[in-house]
């Protein structure tokens, strides 16, 4: 299977919101604005600045001027289309909106394509930024850009299984969804089937009372039916 050379992509830096919202109801601005519209000194609006660049989310042009000027040239700083779309925090609710209106789908072969479309789109999401040649090499590149997504996780053998490749994973990447209802555990599996190359199966899952989620790789003679659904058990409170 051929897969894509991973692009170079920016590292995930915390969001600057003050920076941010003071560009995008007032910018572009320039230097001195931010210096005075945020209260700190122009070294610190430069460096802040510099991390808003890297991360994707601002950039600058040269202000003209009618006149020449020695020294530095003059640059005014606005929100990228990235920057812009930082505003609001309603995703989770109409992540929520939308899984409900999946879980409505009451016909099996229905609901089975739409989680497999879905895990093919998250797939596509970051596939140009996973790399490698075998499955074990790209589930550790998987667990790397997770990592770097706040998730807790790990990549391990699995001695039971021939050393296979296993991801292990503390924390799920859509709790809130979990526990609403563990379709999304299929869905994650798929898009993670999609990305190494190989057939995954969920060994272990936090929603029946373990510890971690256990994503064992396989190759394709080891592809095995997906196992029905689990009803989770009502004691079980914590997130997937």
């Amino acid at each position: 299977m051929t897969r894509k050379a991973p692009s170079s992509h920016r590292t995930r830096q915390p969001l600057d919101r003050p920076l941010l919202e003071v560009l995008r109801s007032d910018g572009p601005l320039e230097i001195d604005d931010l210096t005075n519209a945020l209260d700190v000194t122009a070294t610190a609006v430069r460096q802040r600045l510099q991390r808003a660049i890297e991360s994707g989310l601002v950039d600058r042009e040269q202000v003209a001027t009618s006149q020449p000027r020695r020294g530095r040239p003059r640059f005014a700083y606005r929100l990228t289309a990235a920057g812009r779309e930082t505003a609001g925090d309603n995703f989770r609710d109409l992540a929520s909106v939308l899984w409900e209106e999946v879980r409505s789908i009451r016909e099996p072969t229905i609901r089975r394509g739409l989680l497999g479309r879905i895990g093919k789109a998250l797939a596509a999401r970051c596939s140009d930024q996973v790399s490698g040649e075998t499955p074990g090499e790209r589930l550790q590149s998987v667990a790397h850009l997770l990592q770097q997504r706040a998730i807790s996780c790990r990549v391990e053998a699995e001695p039971t299984s021939d050393c296979l490749p296993v991801l292990v994973t503390h924390s799920c990447p859509y709790p809130e969804l979990a526990e609403q209802d563990r379709g999304i555990c299929a869905a994650e599996r798929l898009m993670l089937e999609d990305l190494v190359g190989s057939p995954v199966q969920l060994a272990d899952c936090r929603l029946d009372g373990g510890e971690c989620c256990r994503f064992v790789t396989g190759s394709d003679n080891q592809r095995t039916a997906t196992p029905p659904e689990k009803p989770r058990p009502a004691m079980v409170q914590q997130v997937h």
